[in-house]
């Protein structure tokens, strides 16, 4: 992998990750435009997922020692039901990928059609928010779990995982400031999982990327991940998800027809 090709995955993943367009579908869109098929390489998805974690923990870590304080209190607290929240949340994505792990990654092959077609679902999702009732509610045990089902969801490529998860929370009634917090903090877990479990199976023992590469694409994922991390909450807070409800319908059409046509 080149510097060049480590720079554009890292800012793909960071902005990716967190604004509502799908990182997995964008980074299948960059590999089938631009030919880059690194990608594929564990130690290399594991790098730039784990500075999308960091970026998370840099914009919320004031709330994180908030909930990790009143945690260790070791009494039930406002800290310990939002963490209990959070684990609820993640039941979904953890049995989607216990049950069809294999089946998932297939789907991870150049598939543009396929990404064009969730990209249109994204989009309709985003655009449902537009209607959303305003009503300011937490985020309960039962929401935080429907939440939950929208992440699972969001492990097609395509779908985006901050898209859908807020979009629901939205539809649900939760405030939006609420659910933009609770959408990126619900995150750590699996992506913290994945990370470990690719780790321990030894996926990154034989990568075929040398450091520079991984310094770079970690740094570049970083860095951009943490504008798009606070540009998201700020854009979730003025209710402008419609605008990328329609750059996910012109994305999404333009893929399918290049699939067509290609």
């Amino acid at each position: 992998m080149s510097l060049l090709e480590a720079i554009i995955l890292g800012v793909i993943q960071g902005l990716t990750e967190f604004l509502p367009v799908s990182s997995s579908g964008h980074l299948e869109l960059g590999k089938a435009l631009l030919g880059i098929e690194a990608n594929s390489d564990i130690t290399f998805t594991v790098v730039v997922h784990g500075a999308t974690v960091l970026s998370t923990i840099v914009v919320f870590h004031r709330d994180i020692l908030g909930l990790i304080k009143g945690a260790l209190q070791f009494r039930w607290n406002k800290s310990t039901d939002y963490i209990l929240k959070i684990a609820i949340s993640a039941i979904p994505v953890f049995a989607i990928g216990l049950l069809f792990k294999e089946e998932i990654e297939s789907l991870f092959s150049n598939n543009v059609l396929l990404v064009g077609c969730m990209l249109l679902v994204t989009g309709a999702l985003l655009a449902f928010t537009y209607y959303s009732p305003q009503v300011g509610d937490e985020v309960s045990k039962r929401k935080a779990f429907l939440i939950g089902i929208a992440q699972a969801i969001a492990v097609l490529p395509g779908i985006s995982r901050s898209g859908s998860t807020i979009a629901v929370g939205l539809l649900l009634g939760v405030d939006k400031k609420k659910v933009a917090r609770f959408s990126f903090l619900m995150v750590l877990i699996p992506i913290i999982g994945a990370n470990a479990k690719d780790i321990i199976d030894g996926g990154m023992a034989n990568s075929s990327v040398t450091a520079p590469p991984l310094i770079i694409g970690f740094l570049a994922a970083f860095l951009s991940g943490v504008l798009a991390c606070r540009w998201m909450i700020a854009i979730v807070t003025r209710g402008k998800l419609i605008h990328f409800a329609y750059y996910c319908f012109i994305v999404g059409a333009g893929s399918i027809i290049t699939h067509f046509l290609i």
